[in-house]
Order: C-alpha cells, then sequence, then structure tokens
C-alpha cells in the first residue's frame, strides 16, 4: 500500500481524479494549513500559544525553469518578512529543488544563500529539507558551502539510509546542525533499510550521537518508542532540554506534541502549506495506515 500511494503522489491523473472529491481536500487539511501565508501563520500562532515552535515550509519541489525558482526565493523572503513582522516563533524549511537543483547546483546554491542571507537579516534560521537519496549528496555539498558563509543554515538527515552515519559524522566536523528523521521517500534495498527495526536502530544510534555533539539538533518522529528512549537517554546523561527539541509533523501526533511541550521539552511543528499540497498528502497517507485510515473514514462520512 506504501509503495502504491507514493507512485500515485506523482500521477496527475489520479490527482484530477481524486480532487473530484472534496473530502480529500478537507482531509488534507488535516496535514496541510492550508494554500496561504495567512493560513500558514495562524496556525503557527495557535502552536505558539501551545508552547510550541513552527517551521514554515512552503510545498513544491521540481522547478522545472529559473523563473520558478526566482519566484520560490520571493516567496521564502515573504515568508521570513512576515515572520519577523509578526512576531512569531518560527524558522523556515526549503526544499533544493524548489530552488533549481535540477537545472544547475550552483544557481541553487546562490538561491539559497541569498535566502539564508535574507534569514540571517532577519535573525531567522534556514533548514535545507532532505529529498530522495538521488539528491543527498548534492544536497550535502550545497548546504556546507553556504555554511561555511552563513552558519544560520542547517539540513535533515533520514535514518533509513545507510549512508547516514557518514553524513552525519561529515555534517558535526563542519558543525552544521541537523534534524533527524526516519525517511519518507520509496527507496530502493540497494540504498536503505528495508525492515522498520533496522531503521529504529539507526535512528537511535544516530540520536544519541547528535545529543553528545553540543550542538543544537532536533529529534524528528512520531514513534513514542524512540521518544521514550530519547528522554530516556537525556536523563541518564544529563544532557539540558534545552540543548535539543523534538519535531512532529503537522497534524499527526497533536495530543503528543501537546503532551511534550507541557512536559517542558522543546517541541517544533512543520508546517507545510501552499498550492502544490498534493505529493504532500499523499507521503502523509503512505507514512502511516492511521493517516489513510483517517481519509477514508471521513470519505463514507461525507
Amino acid at each position: 500500500m506504501r509503495a502504491l500511494l507514493l507512485f500515485l503522489a506523482h500521477r496527475e491523473g489520479f490527482k484530477n481524479f481524486i480532487l473530484r472529491f472534496k473530502i480529500f481536500q478537507k482531509a488534507a487539511w488535516r496535514f496541510v494549513a492550508g494554500e496561504t501565508l495567512d493560513d500558514a501563520i495562524r496556525v503557527v500562532r495557535d502552536a505558539n500559544r501551545l508552547r510550541m515552535r513552527g517551521t514554515l515550509d512552503l510545498l513544491g519541489e521540481n522547478t522545472r525553469s529559473r523563473a520558478d525558482a526566482i519566484n520560490a526565493v520571493r516567496e521564502v523572503f515573504t515568508m521570513l518578512d512576515r515572520i519577523r513582522d509578526e512576531k512569531v516563533d518560527c524558522n523556515v524549511s526549503v526544499k533544493l529543488t524548489q530552488l533549481g537543483l535540477d537545472l544547475d547546483a550552483d544557481f541553487c546554491r546562490s538561491n539559497l544563500e541569498e535566502i539564508v542571507r535574507r534569514a540571517r537579516a532577519c535573525e531567522s534560521f534556514v533548514r535545507v529539507d532532505m529529498e530522495d537519496s538521488i539528491y543527498t549528496q548534492r544536497t550535502l555539498d550545497i548546504v556546507q558551502k553556504v555554511h561555511t558563509v552563513l552558519d544560520n543554515v542547517g539540513t535533515v538527515v533520514q535514518a533509513y539510509l545507510y549512508r547516514t552515519a557518514q553524513d552525519v559524522a561529515g555534517l558535526l566536523e563542519a558543525g552544521v546542525t541537523i534534524r533527524l528523521c526516519k525517511g519518507a521517500y520509496l527507496e530502493p534495498e540497494t540504498v536503505a533499510f528495508k525492515k522498520k527495526r533496522d531503521t529504529d536502530a539507526n535512528f537511535l544510534k544516530m540520536t544519541r550521537q547528535l545529543l553528545q555533539s553540543g550542538l543544537y539538533h532536533a529529534i524528528a518522529t512520531h514513534d513514542e518508542c524512540i521518544i521514550e528512549a530519547t528522554k530516556a537517554f537525556v536523563r541518564a546523561q544529563n544532557i539540558p532540554r534545552e540543548r535539543f527539541e523534538f519535531q512532529m509533523l503537522y497534524g499527526v501526533r497533536r495530543h503528543l506534541q501537546q503532551k511534550l511541550a507541557q512536559e517542558g521539552f522543546n517541541v517544533r511543528i512543520y508546517i507545510p502549506y501552499g498550492r502544490r499540497w498534493y505529493p504532500y498528502f499523499m507521503r502523509r497517507l503512505a507514512e502511516r495506515p492511521a493517516n489513510l485510515f483517517f481519509v477514508v473514514r471521513n470519505f463514507f462520512k461525507g
């Protein structure tokens, strides 16, 4: 089922079919803040009121023209300015294919550097999202180059990739802060663990390494077993809660998000928005059967 949903995430015909049913778009708003920046800022404010931070992601990837990539840069500028003006506790996440990585690596790096420079002027931070494995090395190369000039940029590593331990070592040596997640793309067995227990074991190993590094990292998971193991490790090692944060997706395990915040942990909610919400929504359905059941249940209610 997961493979099928990830396949359908990039099929325009299926997208056009299901969007005939308003219930699917309605269900998407459980996981997507909306289509406008106003929608997203409202969600950030709600999170802040619950003592949680936000990271805004303008949905969209695999830009096909330089003009589209430049437009994406301008939209991220608007996000950063709005976050500063609204005085909300939030930063931004970006994808490099949205900034032109498929077109030209130097062009993409220049676009990212402009965004990070603008973020610094706004006293903010930029997290570069990780995409599927064909982009991993290029993403890390660009982030590390920009980081040598501007240190308010970090990136993401995915625990299901075999290469992640080596990538973490290189990023820590360069002083780059990391968001650790399990990984949401359909990868071949040649590059990624296929068994959940192997991914979980690698995630916990990387978590311990990050927490002991002295840098401020993000542990991005909804897995309660991993969260409890992380909390136990922090207690055992006397690691201050101020040294890291848990990150979770908007609309997923909301009660758990609030519970962690109430316990005094730093919690940041990944808040996506924009008109290109369909591929993101399908990935969320693929990740957890409960998400798909939510849509199906509401479909029959409608």
